[in-house]
């Protein structure tokens, strides 16, 4: 089953209650994941000048934090890392030059070797188990503020129910993208074995986290994330809808089949996706027209600039799809 939402705010209005909005579109899906929940929202742009960082990592054993040292990590907390919801969260000015990859290189050798769930500047990425209630309580993601926002209930069909299986993912080693999936990558292992000889990664066994390595790979190819999305619905197998939260605006992915629901409602004010009608309906009162985006179809609705209105703010739009 599992349940996905998308929200992308195209006025201040609306970027400050993101969070909410997300909120509400997940305990109306609830009942299509109770295993899991999980937020990634992107905040608001940040000034040039600022060179720093969130890291959240999986578990609570600050020590591992050790293996950051070496890196010239500088705290920018005011208070040290924060313990929450199983994991550690810190905000940090790496060493010039210092990249995310070698973050995680760095946090591989600690002992436990944790899994980094989220870096990046802008990205805020919560998960855990259990609905999304116990996802508020823990991360308080109803204040999250920001345009650009996604997420997950997960009902666990073959790997463990842990937060680290559940989603949103990171996509490892981009800073700032994130990714949820619903529906079944069915050449996923085929994927990853290929992904590994080449030196890719994996942190779990849930089939989504491909999704995000294989959209990295096509982007160190030399493509952009949309031509990354569009390769995806030729080169994954399967049946899957999956949505990308980045800088840039909410990316929607349909497999050419269609098999897995998804409904879009495209406003002056806001965009926002989900599997069932009823989050939109829930968490968006008032007049919209939503629709099923085509099979096969590959969207792209960029956020508005800090100085853009949402009138501007227009669809970027690619479709195998009609």
């Amino acid at each position: 089953m599992c349940g996905i939402v998308g929200f992308l705010a195209k006025d201040s209005a609306h970027a400050a209650a993101s969070g909410r909005i997300v909120l509400e579109m997940l305990e109306a899906l609830a009942r299509r994941g109770p295993d899991g929940a999980g937020f990634a929202g992107i905040g608001p742009a940040v000034d040039g000048h600022d060179q720093t960082v969130v890291i959240r990592i999986a578990g609570g054993e600050l020590r591992v934090l050790r293996a950051l040292d070496a890196l010239g990590i500088v705290d920018q907390s005011g208070s040290g890392p924060r313990l929450e919801g199983g994991t550690i969260r810190l905000r940090f000015e790496p060493a010039q030059g210092v990249t995310a990859g070698q973050v995680e290189t760095a946090l591989s050798a600690a002992a436990g070797a944790p899994e980094v769930l989220a870096f990046g500047p802008r990205l805020e990425l919560v998960k855990g188990v259990g609905p999304p209630r116990a996802l508020e309580a823990a991360h308080a993601v109803s204040r999250f503020v920001g345009p650009v926002a996604i997420g997950h209930t997960r009902m666990s069909t073959e790997s463990r129910i842990d937060l680290c299986h559940s989603q949103p993912f990171w996509i490892h080693g981009l800073p700032d993208h994130a990714i949820v999936h619903n529906g079944h990558i069915t050449n996923y292992h085929r994927l990853r074995r290929a992904f590994e000889q080449e030196g890719a990664r994996f942190h779990t066994e849930n089939d989504s986290e491909v999704i995000g390595v294989f959209l990295k790979r096509s982007m160190d190819q030399g493509l952009d994330l949309i031509q990354a999305m569009e390769r995806s619905v030729d080169e994954l197998d399967g049946s899957f809808n999956y949505l990308v939260a980045a800088p840039e605006g909410l990316g929607v992915v349909r497999d050419p089949h269609g098999f897995k629901p998804l409904v879009l409602a495209d406003a002056v004010e806001f965009t926002a996706v989900a599997t069932e009608e009823i989050a939109l309906e829930q968490a968006l009162p008032g007049p919209f027209h939503a629709r099923e985006p085509a099979p096969g179809s590959v969207l792209f609705f960029p956020a508005p600039k800090p100085a853009q209105s949402a009138r501007d703010a227009g669809q970027r739009l690619r479709s195998t799809g009609t």
